[in-house]
C-alpha cells in the first residue's frame, strides 16, 4: 500500500504539479498512480526520464503493476530504428522514454513523408522525472537532426592558424556568461591584415567572418577535456556539461566543431546542414496536461511558473530526516577548496566510512585524483575517460573505507 505522502504526491502530480519529493520517498512508486488514472482514458501517457536506463529499469518494475491493472506498457530508449516498432510502443497506455527519444521521435514524425511513417500519436500527458534537469538546467538545448551539408572549406585551417596571433583584451572580448567572443576595432583590422582582405564585413566575406567567430570561440571558450576530449582515432568527442559522459556520435553545430577540429589538429568533417530542430522548453508545452517530480524544486519554484504555468507544491516526507544535510562551504580560493576536500576525505577514510566524491568535470575529477595520489591514497576513479568499468566501480563504491572520485 502506498503510504499517505505518496498519495499526496501522485494526486498532486494528477491535478499537473510539480512534486518536490525527497530522494528515498518513492517517487518511482508514486508516479503509478496518476500515470494508471490517466491511461485509462486511452490517450495516452508518457513518462520520461533522464536516461534510457531509468527508462528501461521503470518500465519493468512499475510495468509490473500497471500491466496487472489490464493496461499496456511501451518503451522507447535511443537505438531503436524500426518504426512499426516504435509505433506500437507509442500506442500502448503508457509510455516511458528518455527526454532525447521522445524529443527526436517528435522531430522525426516532423519530417515524416506520409501519415504512415509517424510514430507518435499526439502530446496527452505527461510526467517528467528530474523535471528541474530536465525543464530548467537543460530547457534551451536544442535537439538536432541534422543532414549532408556542404564540404568543409580549407579556410578553418588558413584561420584557426592566425587565431593565435590575436591578444585576449587588444584584439577580442570574451563574454563568459553568454558563451561568445567580440572582435574589438584593434582586432578587426589585426584580421583583415592577417587574412589579407579589406574589409571583413563585406557580404562576400561573411563566411570568413563566421569561420573567425567560431575559431575564436573554440581557442577562448571550449577547453580539452573539459568541454571535449580527442579519442585515439582523432576524433573531437563532446562531454555532456551535466552528467560528464561522452556524448558518442553528437556534434556542435555551425561549425564550431570544425574549428575545434582546427584548433586540435585532427581531420577536419564535413558540416552538417539542421533539417529539424526544437528545444525541451518548446517540446514540453506541448503536451495538454504536463506534470513533474524531483528532489529540488521549491528553489525554482518562479521559473517553472513563469515558464511552464506549473505550480510546485511540497509533499512531506513519510518519517522525520534523520540525515543531516550541512551548510555549503565556501573558499576564496581553488587550491584552498581541495585541500580541505582531500582533508575531509582522509578524515572520513580513517573512520572507514565510504566517500564518494563528486566533481563538474573530468579535469577536476583527475586533479582531486592526482592529490589522492601523491598522498599515496587507494581509490578509484569514474569519468567520461574510464567508463568502461564503470559498473564495477559502482558496485565497489559502497566497502568500507574506499573512496570514489567521480563526474557528477
Amino acid at each position: 500500500r502506498h503510504f499517505d505522502v505518496q498519495l499526496m504526491g501522485g494526486a498532486a502530480l494528477h491535478f499537473g504539479w510539480v512534486a518536490e519529493m525527497k530522494t528515498g520517498e518513492g517517487k518511482t512508486l508514486v508516479s503509478t498512480l496518476p500515470v494508471y488514472l490517466n491511461a485509462i482514458s486511452g490517450k495516452g501517457v508518457h513518462v520520461c526520464t533522464v536516461n534510457d536506463y531509468l527508462a528501461t529499469r521503470d518500465s519493468e518494475w512499475m510495468g509490473q503493476v500497471h500491466r496487472f491493472l489490464g493496461v499496456s506498457v511501451g518503451l522507447v530508449v535511443p537505438g531503436e530504428y524500426d518504426s512499426a516498432i516504435k509505433r506500437a510502443q507509442y500506442a500502448c497506455d503508457v509510455t516511458y522514454g528518455t527526454n532525447n527519444e521522445l524529443g527526436f521521435d517528435y522531430l522525426r514524425d516532423n519530417m515524416a513523408m506520409s501519415l504512415e511513417d509517424k510514430v507518435q500519436r499526439g502530446h496527452n500527458y505527461c510526467i517528467v522525472d528530474e523535471v528541474d534537469s530536465i525543464l530548467i538546467d537543460e530547457a534551451r538545448t536544442p535537439l538536432i537532426i541534422s543532414g549532408q551539408g556542404e564540404r568543409s572549406s580549407d579556410s578553418y585551417k588558413i584561420v584557426n592558424e592566425m587565431v593565435p596571433r590575436l591578444k585576449l583584451e587588444e584584439h577580442y572580448i570574451v563574454d563568459e556568461k553568454a558563451y561568445s567572443v567580440t572582435l574589438t576595432d584593434d582586432g578587426v583590422e589585426m584580421s583583415e591584415k592577417l587574412l589579407s582582405l579589406k574589409n571583413l564585413y563585406d557580404p562576400a566575406n561573411l563566411e570568413v567572418l563566421h569561420i573567425l567567430n567560431q575559431c575564436l570561440r573554440a581557442h577562448a571558450l571550449y577547453k580539452r577535456d573539459q568541454h571535449y576530449m580527442v579519442s585515439p582515432d582523432g576524433k573531437i568527442m563532446i562531454i555532456d556539461e551535466f552528467t560528464g559522459r561522452v556524448l558518442a556520435g553528437r556534434r556542435w553545430s555551425d561549425g564550431l566543431h570544425q574549428a575545434i577540429e582546427a584548433k586540435e589538429n585532427v581531420r577536419i568533417q564535413e558540416e552538417s546542414r539542421t533539417m529539424a530542430t526544437i528545444t525541451f522548453q518548446n517540446l514540453f508545452r506541448l503536451y495538454k496536461k504536463l506534470a513533474g517530480m524531483t528532489g529540488t524544486a521549491d528553489t525554482e519554484a518562479g521559473e517553472f511558473h513563469s515558464t511552464y504555468k506549473l505550480e510546485v507544491t511540497i509533499v512531506p516526507t513519510n518519517k522525520t530526516i534523520k540525515r543531516e544535510d550541512f551548510e555549503d562551504v565556501v573558499y576564496k580560493t581553488e587550491r584552498e577548496k581541495f585541500d580541505a576536500v582531500v582533508k575531509e576525505i582522509l578524515d572520513c577514510h580513517e573512520r572507514g566510512q565510504p566517500v564518494l566524491v563528486g566533481t563538474t568535470s573530468v579535469e577536476k575529477s583527475a586533479a582531486v585524483a592526482k592529490m589522492l595520489s601523491k598522498r599515496k591514497i587507494k581509490h578509484n576513479v569514474l569519468n567520461a575517460k574510464h567508463h568502461e568499468n564503470e559498473a564495477y566501480v559502482v558496485a565497489q563504491a559502497g566497502r568500507k573505507g574506499s573512496i570514489t572520485v567521480s563526474t557528477n
